[in-house]
């Protein structure tokens, strides 16, 4: 039996075209969807926030302006200690020592001489390893932030980033809290007009790994804390090392939006000539498992830090080692949330350790996000807690008050210059969709008679790989 020939395929709004014409335009259409599907872009910040695929996010790539400037920074893979070229470091920190008390370092658990080690009961180092000590013996520091003042509040903030997969986490933030105050962004015309959303205490390593990813938490209106250069026990290191890891952490933000033609190296003045450049310079540091007394207290009040610690504990970094299950992290985060239905934060909120470490405590900050808002009244960054709104040396950039942020009312520094999208404007953002303007629709539908040859097969196969992509 012979077979009956196929029937015309007839496709709405393509031009009356020869088959050979539409082979060709099939072919670069072809071509540019097969590039557009495999090519990322990691060069900018919002590029990177486009990326949907962890193992792609996780790929190394070379950011210029970090480039043209790591060797004004320790080697990322050993604790800190001042360069021997960096005057300008070498200056910051003869001008705090003799601020810094004579407390010897102390051995860090599992290390050498750990076993043997004894503190003394009095806790005269306000040691919060120790003793979860908050208020420094040493005077003219200031405590320790451990609660939030805003009954039924809760201070959020996650600890270890930036994650180079973390996308999908931040796209979930961007898309809560949305009668929060929108932040403007003064040093970034690019930044989106989003909500504050978190405290993120970075790991400076991390982001001289993830640059763009830390450029991120910044664009997407974070509060930006540091959590170190290499995140190592601090009270176990000598205080030049616990000084360098705190100064390179938070002079290193300062590079985030800049050009390579901006950062070009000196051998004397690294740290000047970025800190020429427009920034943003953190406030706040978090030490890495609590581990601070009043000598490391005095180097981070020095170069002008204030130390944020916590009361609740999801130990969600402790997924996966020595067998620690889901459930033990799930019952973590249910005992906050069952202190708050109960009461236990109607005079003071809380503050909790969570992480952007990896995969597993990302999901687990997600499915417990609106679990931890249907019990406190409140989930806003430290920070807007206490009403810091100069977070940031920088002047001319300011956060919201707590009113402000619950309230929605949006703050804009005096002579701020930074062009914002408005939320309907066309600019994009990661986590949001882009708006544009629609093109007229057409009266009527133009439609084109092809037979079945190979250009309507190559046709419809580049439509299938578009659908796809």
């Amino acid at each position: 039996m012979s077979s009956l020939p196929l029937p015309p395929v007839t496709l709405p709004l393509l031009p009356v075209v020869p088959p050979a014409v539409a082979m060709r335009w099939s072919a670069l259409i072809l071509a540019a969807v097969t590039l557009g599907c495999h090519a990322q872009d990691r060069t900018t910040e919002a590029g990177e926030a486009s990326i949907t695929d962890a193992k792609a996010e996780c790929a190394p790539y070379d950011y210029p302006p970090l480039d043209a400037q790591r060797t004004a920074f320790p080697p990322p893979s050993k604790a800190a200690d001042i360069l021997p070229n960096d005057t300008t470091a070498q200056s910051r920190w003869q001008s705090i020592v003799s601020s810094v008390p004579n407390i010897p370092p102390k051995p860090a658990p599992g290390s050498s001489g750990s076993g043997g080690f004894k503190y003394p009961p009095g806790d005269p180092d306000c040691w919060w390893t120790g003793t979860q000590c908050v208020t420094p013996k040493l005077s003219g520091l200031p405590p320790d932030i451990a609660d939030v003042p805003e009954p039924s509040t809760m201070g959020y903030g996650f600890d270890d980033g930036p994650s180079c997969s973390h996308n999908a986490f931040y796209n979930y933030l961007a898309s809560k809290n949305q009668k929060a105050s929108q932040s403007p962004h003064v040093f970034c015309t690019s930044c989106r007009d989003l909500v504050l959303l978190a405290a993120m205490f970075y790991i400076g390593t991390n982001v001289y790994n993830w640059p763009l990813e830390a450029q991120r938490g910044l664009a997407d209106g974070h509060e930006i804390c540091v959590h170190t250069w290499s995140h190592n026990y601090m009270t176990s290191l000598s205080s030049s090392s616990a000084f360098a890891e705190l100064y390179y952490s938070k002079y290193q933000f300062l590079i985030l939006h800049q050009s390579p033609q901006m950062l070009t190296p000196h051998p004397q003045r690294q740290m000047e000539i970025i800190k020429l450049v427009v920034g943003v310079t953190p406030t706040c540091w978090r030490p890495p498992y609590g581990d601070v007394d009043d000598r490391i207290r005095a180097i981070a009040n020095g170069l002008g830090l204030r130390t944020i610690l916590w009361k609740y504990d999801s130990f969600d970094w402790k997924y996966g080692s020595g067998g620690t299950k889901k459930a033990e992290i799930d019952a973590n985060y249910q005992d906050v949330i069952n202190k708050a239905s109960n009461g236990s934060f109607a005079s003071a909120g809380a503050i909790m350790l969570t992480h952007e470490l990896n995969d597993f405590t990302m999901s687990e900050a997600m499915e417990y996000h609106d679990k931890l808002q249907a019990v406190f009244k409140y989930i806003v960054p430290v920070g807007v807690a206490y009403n810091n709104t100069q977070a940031y040396v920088e002047t001319n950039y300011t956060l919201p008050t707590f009113e402000q942020y619950i309230s929605g009312t949006t703050t804009i520094p005096p002579g701020a210059q930074a062009k914002l999208a408005s939320p309907s404007g066309s600019s994009s953002g990661s986590g949001g969709s882009t708006s544009a303007s629609a093109s007229p629709s057409p009266t009527s539908a133009a439609v084109v008679t092809l037979p079945w040859t190979h250009a309507g097969k190559w046709l419809l196969v580049t439509f299938a790989l578009i659908v796809l992509c």
